[in-house]
């Protein structure tokens, strides 16, 4: 018999939000939700094998503490643009949510929350646009890299290398290496919906029984697309030569203050992220270790996380 896992907020319908879309470069529109207009801006991004739509169980939560809470999809994935060009990376993604959230939406300075490939995105933009991100809140994904710190890493044991290729973690190799032969095996919508699934459930990436089989087809639908499962594997195929617009930039400290937060239950994510944290951000609170959940922490300790959120970001609303 499982144990009863903390009772979550309840997930909005899928059309409970407006998507709205945006130019943020030529040829290129981002959707994003936007609610709770007026109020102090964060910006919440995805990482994968995720959309917006991982961020369901917050947006409300957020908005009704005073929040103008902002939800992009990323280039490439959910509602947005595909590239014509396969032009994706990481500084791509920075750029367009700069682009989104100070160009077209007006906001001089913000609040940034990400996990997974979304955390790489939030620490190059506030390492590339320095006033523009207030605070961060920042979990289960790739620490920026330090190489002064060289010394400190091998003290603790630690190469400079945060993410290794383990048993969990074969789908890196594929994702990245062998694209092409990955794709050509998931050659119907149902096999790709079969291989986004097992992220959610058999990986290990999250807390056991954290996603109900309504939560599943929510989250895997806009990979039917071949196109847009492809698009979400650019970051993994950086390891193995795919051409960058610009090297985003992860090797320094962050000191922007960043809230760190760790499901413990996440597989793929190796057990020194919070000890790695402690030595790439120099202005940090935490690292917090949330029970019950893993690399989806948003979505799977959503009660935690919208909780901290509010109190992270209270002192910067307006009035």
């Amino acid at each position: 018999m499982p144990i009863p896992r903390p009772l979550q907020p309840a997930t909005p319908a899928r059309d409970a939000f407006t998507i709205h879309r945006a130019e943020v470069a030529a040829g290129m529109n981002l959707a994003y939700v936007r609610e709770g207009v007026g109020g102090y801006p964060l910006v919440l991004v995805h990482g994968y094998p995720e959309t917006k739509r991982i961020w369901w169980r917050n947006i409300e939560p957020l908005v009704e503490a005073g929040f103008e809470v902002i939800v992009p999809d990323l280039r490439g994935y959910g509602d947005s643009d595909i590239s014509e060009n396969d032009e994706y990376d990481l500084v791509l993604y920075s750029r367009d949510i700069h682009a989104l959230v100070h160009d077209v939406l007006g906001h001089e300075r913000c609040g940034l929350v990400g996990g997974d490939v979304g955390g790489v995105v939030i620490v190059d933009l506030a390492n590339r646009f320095p006033g523009f991100v207030d605070r961060m809140i920042f979990f289960n994904t790739i620490p920026p890299m330090v190489p002064e710190e060289a010394d400190w890493y091998a003290a603790h044991g630690m190469s400079m290398v945060s993410l290794e290729h383990g048993p969990t973690g074969d789908y890196r190799i594929r994702q990245g290496r062998d694209w092409k032969e990955l794709l050509e095996e998931l050659d119907t919508p149902a096999r790709r919906r079969r291989y986004v699934r097992d992220f959610y459930e058999h990986r290990l990436l999250a807390s056991q029984y954290s996603f109900e089989e309504e939560d599943y087809d929510f989250m895997v639908e806009p990979f039917e697309d071949a196109r847009r499962l492809y698009a979400g594997w650019a970051p993994y195929q950086l390891e193995w030569g795919r051409p960058m617009s610009e090297a985003p930039l992860l090797a320094q400290k962050v000191e922007t203050p960043t809230l760190i937060l760790y499901g413990p239950d996440d597989q793929v994510v190796p057990k020194d992220f919070p000890k790695r944290c402690e030595i790439a951000f120099s202005n940090r609170t935490g690292p917090l270790v949330i029970p019950e959940c893993g690399h989806f922490l948003q979505w799977e300790r959503a009660d935690v996380f919208n909780e901290v959120a509010k109190f992270y970001f209270s002192d910067l609303k307006k009035g």
